[in-house]
């Protein structure tokens, strides 16, 4: 007798697959740029040998898959059980980078790490049911209501800021640089994404979406935003610690993306308050786990600053042999001694 599997099971198993391929994805692509750093300009510095690198490609293929099972997943299981196993993939991205990158992560670190989970879940779990729209011509009016625009247009002008004036100054030493670029973009490339998937499910439902100007507008936003999202992430790996750039990533993108939709669908209209209270809840240890994730990074950067060196402990002598007259002749017997912890030079 063959047991049916439940929708919510397939969902449960989609959503763990695609945090699993998510994680792993984010270890091909660090790899990658690791090694294509080695043959040209960084991604960092503006740089784009990564891209006939194999490993990256690696990686974004498996990224890929990750967005794909994890969209079909909404399809069998609900978000409130699909959105929170989405932390699940700062989880396998940590624990391969300390054993495949070597990547330390300091306790305070783990701390922020845990704190930033939890409040996600926390603002997941609690999210207001969205109201899936009939048309792209409803999606277009959502999106054309003064809120939205007033939040796409700060986005925009936040992201311009941050690109001409603090990238090229600050973006090397801030993480909140990059991931604020990346992740201000990718809330704009997922109402998009979500006015295609609206697209193409009433097109296979017969009813066409392609005879409307604003499905292709969507697309074209899609693109423009996910190029750039994908662009300054691979500049955030690059430049950063892959434990750290992880979680802030998540955290960032999570909670811009629920503000995007919130306002675009107005998402809590009759929400109760204390929903409101729990995700504010939410939100308040998100930033708490974010500075933490700070303060351990901070912490660490300037332990390393103050570690002696080596050679500290002892001396350097600069030894010439003296066998012969002409010193040019011995210059090959010429050598450097370090003797450790020795008061009087050799």
């Amino acid at each position: 007798m063959v047991m049916e599997v439940s929708d919510n099971a397939k969902g449960l198993a989609l959503a763990v697959s695609s945090s699993a391929f998510i994680g792993v994805s984010f270890i091909l692509k660090k790899i990658g740029l690791l090694r294509a750093a080695k043959c040209g300009a960084r991604a960092g510095g503006g740089g784009y040998t990564y891209l006939s690198e194999p490993l990256w490609w690696a990686g974004m293929t498996t990224m890929l898959l990750g967005e794909v099972a994890n969209f079909v997943a909404y399809i069998f299981a609900p978000a409130v059980l699909v959105t929170p196993l989405g932390a699940l993939s700062i989880i396998v991205s940590s624990v391969l980078a300390h054993f495949v990158l070597k990547e330390r992560l300091e306790k305070l670190g783990v701390l922020g790490c845990v704190l930033c989970i939890v409040g996600s879940v926390v603002v997941v779990m609690h999210a207001p049911e969205e109201h899936m729209p009939n048309s792209v011509v409803e999606i277009w009016n959502l999106a054309t209501q003064p809120g939205f625009l007033a939040y796409a247009m700060t986005t925009l002008l936040l992201v311009g800021a941050l690109v001409l004036f603090f990238e090229r100054r600050y973006g090397q030493t801030n993480i909140l640089i990059y991931l604020g670029i990346c992740s201000s973009m990718g809330s704009l490339t997922v109402v998009s994404i979500k006015a295609i998937g609206v697209a193409i499910k009433l097109t296979l439902d017969g009813v066409n979406q392609a005879a409307y100007p604003y499905t292709w507008f969507f697309l074209m936003l899609a693109i423009i935003c996910g190029v750039s999202q994908i662009n300054y992430l691979n500049k955030a790996l690059d430049t950063f610690n892959l434990a750290i750039v992880s979680p802030i990533y998540y955290v960032m993108f999570t909670t811009l993306t629920i503000l995007a939709s919130g306002i675009m669908f107005k998402d809590w209209a009759g929400q109760s308050l204390s929903s409101i209270a729990s995700e504010l809840c939410g939100l308040i240890t998100i930033l708490s786990g974010t500075i933490l994730l700070h303060t351990a990074e901070e912490g660490a950067n300037n332990s390393a600053a103050l570690l002696p060196w080596p050679l500290d402990k002892g001396s350097i002598s600069w030894c010439i042999s003296l066998s012969s007259d002409n010193l040019l002749k011995n210059v090959e017997e010429d050598y450097f001694t370090a003797v450790q912890n020795s008061p009087d030079p050799v």
